[in-house]
C-alpha cells in the first residue's frame, strides 16, 4: 500500500522490526550491555565538558537513543553526547550566561531543540545533499583542532586548578597563571587515571586473552576500563577522605527519571543561538553519516541520509524535552556497538534502558567521583580524534586542500571553536567554488590507429593545424563560464591557421543559462574571426536543454555525435559525421 510505504520511509523501525528474532535480540542485548558500560562514564564526562551538571549527560543518553531507534536507518550508529558537540555547546551557551547558572542550562536545552528542528526540516525537505558541499578533510581538520582544545580544557581538572579560556592561547595563559595552585593529590589521580585508560585501550584485552578468558568476555572487560577507573577512584576518595584534601568531586547527582523540560521560546535567545545550532547540526550530521556509512558498508547495508537527518532531529528534540543537550552519533561508541554485534537500532533502545537504570539507582554512588577521572576519560577519548597525518596527506596530494585544512586548524586553535567551524564550512564552500570555477580543459588530439582523443601534453597524438579541439571536464555554470571563454580566446589568438573549434562535451552534465549566454558570445566572437564553432559528444539531457534555446540555430558549426566524427569531417579524413539531433 502506498500509505504504508510512505510511513515506512519516515519510520524505519517498521522495516527492521519485521524480521526481528531471538538471535537478533541476543546480539542487540549483548551490544547494549557493552555500550552501556562505556557510555555511563562518557556521558558524565561530556556533560562536564559542556559545562553542565553531570546528570544532563545521562539524560541525553536515554530518550534520544529511543528516538533514533524509531527514526534512524543505521543498524549500528550509537547516538548520545559527543566531545566536539559538547565543546560547541559550551561555547554557544557560554555566550548567553555563566556556566552553572539556570540561564546556561536553558540555553543548552534550547540549543538541542533548535538543532533538532533544523535537522528535521532538512530531512523532511530532503536537503541532506547539502552536506556534500563540505570538504571532509576540512571538517577533519576542525575535529583535530577541537580534540586539542578539548584535551587542553580538561588539564585544569587534572591539575586541580581554576582556569578558563575559549582558545588555545587563553587556556594556556590561564593554566600557567594558576600553576601555583596545583593540587598534588588531584594531579596524581588524574595522571594515573589517564595512563590507565590509555593502557586499557591497547594492553588490557591481550592480557586477558593471555590469561585464558573468552574473547567476548575479554572485550567486555576491556571496554569497562573507564568504569574500573571510576570505581577505584571513588573508593580511594572514600577511604582516604581525599575530598577533604582539595580533590574536587562530582557531588550530588539527582536520582530518578529524566525530568520533562521545555526549551525557551524567546525570539531573542533563538536569534543568539541560531548560528551555533546550525553549525552543531551540520557538524553532527556530517560526522554521523560518515560513521554510519562506514559501518553499513561492512555489512553491505545502506543508510538514507535524509532519514538520518530526521532520526538525529528527533533525537535532539527528545534530548531537549528530557533535560539533555545536543547529541549526535559518536564514532568510538558506534564502532564499539558494531564490534559488539549490534544487529538493529534496538541495541540503542536497550542501551537507553541501561542508562535509565543507572540514573534511577546508581547516581548516589557517583557523589565522590573525582572530576580528574572524568577529565582523564575525555582526554583519552578525544586524543584519538587528533590526526596530524591529514596535513601530510593533504600536502602531498593537493596544496589547496592543505591550505584550507591548515587554516581551519589554526583558526580553531587560535580563535575558538565557533570561529573554527564557521571557517571550516566557509572554506569548504570556497574550495568547491574555486575548483569548479577553474575546470580542467584539455586540448586533445587523435591517438594514432584509434578513434580515441587524449591530452596533447600527455600523449603522442595527431593534430591538425586548422582544427582546435578542447575537452571540457566539468559542467558549465555561471562561476566557470568566463574562465572557459578566456581560455578559448587566448588559444585562438595565435599564428596557427585555425578554422574550426570543437568543444568536446563528454564530461559536461549541465549548461546553465549563464554558460549558455557565454557560449553564444564565444560563437559570435569566433564567427567574427572567421572561425567556426562546433560541439561534440553532447549528452542527451544537455542536448534537450540546448534544443529549447536559439543557440543551435545560431551556432556557426554543427553538433557531432562523436569526436571522431568531427575529426573525420573537419580534417577531410573521413565521410563525415552525424548530427546528435538526428
Amino acid at each position: 500500500m502506498p500509505e504504508f510505504r510512505s510511513l515506512r520511509r519516515y519510520l524505519p523501525i517498521l522495516d527492521w522490526s519485521r524480521g526481528y528474532d531471538r538471535n537478533t535480540l541476543t546480539s542487540d542485548l549483548m551490544a547494549a550491555v557493552i555500550v552501556t558500560v562505556m557510555l555511563i562514564p562518557q556521558s558524565l564526562a561530556y556533560a562536564l565538558l559542556a559545562g553542565l551538571p553531570p546528570e544532563m549527560g545521562l539524560y541525553a543518553s536515554i530518550l534520544p537513543l529511543v528516538a533514533y531507534a524509531i527514526f534512524g536507518t543505521s543498524r549500528a550508529l550509537a547516538v548520545g553526547p559527543v566531545a566536539v558537540v559538547s565543546l560547541m555547546t559550551a561555547a554557544a551557551a557560554g555566550n548567553i550566561a555563566a556556566q552553572g547558572s539556570a540561564e546556561y542550562i536553558v540555553a543548552a536545552i534550547t540549543l538541542a531543540f533548535l538543532s533538532g528542528l533544523m535537522l528535521l526540516a532538512l530531512g523532511v525537505f530532503r536537503l541532506g545533499f547539502l552536506a556534500n558541499f563540505l570538504s571532509h578533510p576540512v571538517i577533519a581538520g576542525f575535529i583535530t583542532a577541537s580534540g586539542i582544545l578539548i584535551a587542553t580544557s580538561q588539564l585544569k581538572h587534572i591539575l586541580g586548578v581554576s582556569a578558563s579560556g575559549h582558545n588555545l592561547i587563553e587556556m594556556g595563559e590561564s593554566l600557567i597563571a594558576h600553576l601555583g595552585e596545583v593540587n598534588v593529590i588531584t594531579l596524581v589521580i588524574g595522571v594515573t587515571a589517564t595512563a590507565f585508560l590509555f593502557w586499557v585501550r591497547k594492553g588490557f584485552k591481550p592480557l586477558l586473552l593471555k590469561a585464558g578468558l573468552p574473547p567476548r568476555l575479554a572485550d567486555l572487560l576491556a571496554k569497562a576500563g573507564p568504569v574500573m577507573a571510576v570505581a577505584v577512584s571513588i573508593l580511594a576518595v572514600a577511604i582516604f577522605g581525599l575530598d577533604q584534601k582539595g580533590v574536587r568531586i562530582v557531588g550530588d547527582v539527582p536520582m530518578g527519571l529524566p525530568p520533562l523540560t521545555a526549551p525557551s521560546f524567546s525570539p531573542s535567545l533563538w536569534g543568539q543561538l541560531f548560528l551555533s545550532a546550525l553549525l552543531i547540526s551540520i557538524i553532527g550530521f556530517v560526522e554521523s553519516v560518515s560513521v554510519a556509512q562506514t559501518l553499513a558498508a561492512k555489512k553491505r547495508q545502506r543508510i538514507k541520509p535524509d532519514q538520518e537527518l530526521i532520526g538525529l532531529g528527533a533525537s535532539n528534540i527528545a534530548a531537549a524535552l528530557t533535560g539533555g543537550y545536543p547529541v549526535t552519533g559518536g564514532f568510538a561508541r558506534s564502532v564499539v556497538n558494531f564490534d559488539a554485534g549490534a544487529e538493529t537500532p534496538a541495541a540503542g533502545a536497550f542501551t537507553a534502558v541501561g542508562i535509565l537504570v543507572a540514573a534511577m539507582l546508581l547516581t548516589p554512588l557517583l557523589y565522590l567521583l573525582p572530576n580528574a577521572v572524568l577529565a582523564a576519560t575525555i582526554i583519552v577519548a578525544v586524543l584519538s580524534l587528533v590526526d596530524f597525518s591529514l596535513l601530510r596527506r593533504a600536502w602531498t596530494y593537493n596544496k589547496v586542500d592543505f591550505a584550507a585544512v591548515s587554516a581551519t586548524i589554526l583558526l580553531t586553535l587560535l580563535l575558538g571553536v565557533e570561529v573554527g567551524v564557521s571557517a571550516g564550512v566557509g572554506l569548504s564552500i570556497l574550495l568547491f567554488l574555486y575548483k569548479t570555477s577553474r575546470p580542467h580543459v584539455a586540448e586533445v588530439g587523435l591517438v594514432p590507429g584509434t578513434q580515441h582523443f587524449r591530452n596533447i601534453n600527455r600523449h603522442n597524438v595527431t593534430t591538425d593545424a586548422s582544427l582546435l579541439t578542447m575537452r571540457i571536464d566539468e559542467s558549465l555554470y555561471f562561476a566557470n563560464a568566463a574562465f572557459l571563454q578566456d581560455l578559448i580566446y587566448d588559444r585562438v589568438v595565435c599564428e596557427q591557421p585555425i578554422k574550426n573549434v570543437v568543444l568536446m562535451c563528454s564530461a559536461v552534465n549541465e549548461i546553465d543559462l549563464s554558460a549558455l549566454e557565454t557560449l553564444e558570445a564565444i560563437n559570435t566572437r569566433l564567427g567574427e574571426m572567421g572561425i567556426t564553432l562546433h560541439l561534440s559528444e553532447v549528452k542527451g539531457p544537455v542536448m534537450d536543454r540546448l534544443k529549447r534555446s536559439h543557440f543551435l540555430q545560431e551556432m556557426t558549426g554543427r553538433v557531432f555525435l562523436s569526436q571522431y566524427d568531427a575529426w573525420a569531417e573537419l580534417t577531410g579524413e573521413g565521410t563525415g559525421g552525424r548530427r546528435a539531433a538526428e
